[in-house]
């Protein structure tokens, strides 16, 4: 029989397919073995879970090979990273682990792509490292690149004044962040407030029982590091997870257990997922945001250099005014910083599957974009029982032009329905 070229290009990537079904099969034998994943125009982070005997051996290397291309020579061959998943208490999962991967845009008219997974012969390339800015500071760079710190201490800023409280009270948040060009976007112990820190996370009321405390600004209850979790760098991301302690006193009130991956800088953009999870300790703990702004939760601190080129997105267009008590479900905020004459910002984005979503904010031109969750109305957490919300911060290195945002948080909510089929 007679084939002519086109025929033969057609039998061998039939059967290049089916040798990498086989070999797959045998390696992760039980499990679904296809993952299919949304059409993206833009580079997508995903993080799947997976089953625990997925990757036995962690020093076997995998990698996602794309089905369905028109031409097999052009299919993707992804690194990817596998790590413990979190556990609905914050702590490790005993069995659940995840797949990271960075999906590179598709223009595709299929709404759907389908990728493999397939031992790897080379070992991917490790982008991250953890390193110790200070007793009190752990950093996270790619490759010569600072990314981001995380303040597992507390921190303390001589210029504000020595009988202010706020002087010192700093533990448990992130900064610096760090934008694509090496400028800090985040600003700690601004004048105009002295209490805001980074990207941190803090409730102006907080009822326990009878009594009421305030742990945005730090006055009469803290937040304290307990320990690591885990820790863990590789191709895709940095991923890092702490337990704090809010305290009043020598009272430890709420446990706190912060997960935060840092994926790789890709098309542009980097990803930061914080995910916290808290658990009130032997009563219940009651919280409630700012009345009439809703502050009071996840908040963004900014340190642009000029007001003048600052603005502010939302999926309606750009802000002209401050938002109080707006529900939203991302914010942008893009400016000049330090140590670059373009633009740059970061994107707070909101999951829908977040509680009360979506949820209300107070966005601030002088640099804070606040998330308000349970908002103006109180909202009280049974003792023993954990609570999670995820946020996902992206950071960008452009003018953050409205199309581009909202393709940046439809890449967000579409991995969310990636999933694995046979």
């Amino acid at each position: 029989m007679k084939m002519n070229l086109k025929t033969c290009h057609r039998f061998f990537a039939t059967a290049f397919v089916y040798y990498l079904t086989c070999m797959t099969s045998a390696v992760v034998a039980g499990e679904p073995s296809v993952l299919e994943i949304p059409t993206n125009p833009v580079a997508m982070p995903v993080a799947v879970l997976i089953g625990k005997n997925f990757n036995q051996h962690r020093a076997a290397h995998f990698e996602l090979i794309e089905l369905d291309a028109t031409n097999i020579g052009l299919n993707l061959a992804l690194p990817v990273q596998i790590i413990p998943a979190a556990g609905e208490d914050g702590t490790l999962s005993e069995g659940d682990q995840q797949l990271l991967v960075m999906i590179p845009p598709n223009d595709t008219a299929r709404r759907t792509r389908r990728f493999r997974p397939q031992p790897s012969k080379n070992k991917p390339l490790n982008q991250f490292r953890f390193e110790a800015i200070s007793e009190a500071s752990l950093g996270i760079w790619q490759g010569d690149q600072p990314v981001m710190a995380y303040n597992h201490g507390k921190i303390t800023d001589q210029r504000v004044p020595k009988d202010d409280h706020r002087r010192h009270r700093h533990g448990c948040y992130i900064h610096p962040v760090w934008g694509l060009d090496g400028e800090v976007i985040t600003d700690d112990f601004p004048k105009d407030h002295y209490h805001h820190h980074g990207i941190f996370w803090t409730w102006p009321h907080v009822r326990i029982g009878k009594e009421e405390y305030d742990l945005w600004t730090y006055s009469n209850i803290e937040q304290r590091f307990v320990r690591w979790i885990h820790r863990e760098t590789g191709p895709i991301a940095a991923v890092l997870a702490v337990e704090n302690g809010w305290y009043v006193g020598a009272r430890q009130v709420m446990i706190e257990r912060v997960w935060i991956r840092t994926f790789a800088a890709q098309g542009g953009r980097r990803a930061i997922d914080i995910s916290m999870t808290w658990i009130p300790m032997d009563r219940a703990i009651t919280l409630q945001g700012a009345a009439g702004k809703s502050y009071g939760g996840l908040t963004m601190r900014f340190a642009s250099r000029d007001d003048k080129h600052t603005t502010i997105t939302v999926p309606a267009g750009r802000a002209t005014e401050d938002l109080p008590d707006t529900p939203l479900p991302w914010a942008d905020y893009t400016s000049q910083f330090v140590g670059t004459q373009a633009l740059s910002g970061a994107t707070v984005m909101i999951p829908p599957t977040h509680p009360d979503f979506p949820p209300s904010w107070l966005t601030r031109h002088y640099g804070a974009l606040c998330v308000g969750y349970p908002g103006v109305q109180a909202k009280s957490f049974p003792a023993g029982k954990a609570f999670t919300l995820n946020y996902r911060v992206s950071v960008h290195g452009d003018s953050a032009q409205l199309e581009n945002l909202k393709q940046d948080y439809n890449a967000y909510t579409s991995a969310m329905k990636v999933h694995w089929s046979e």
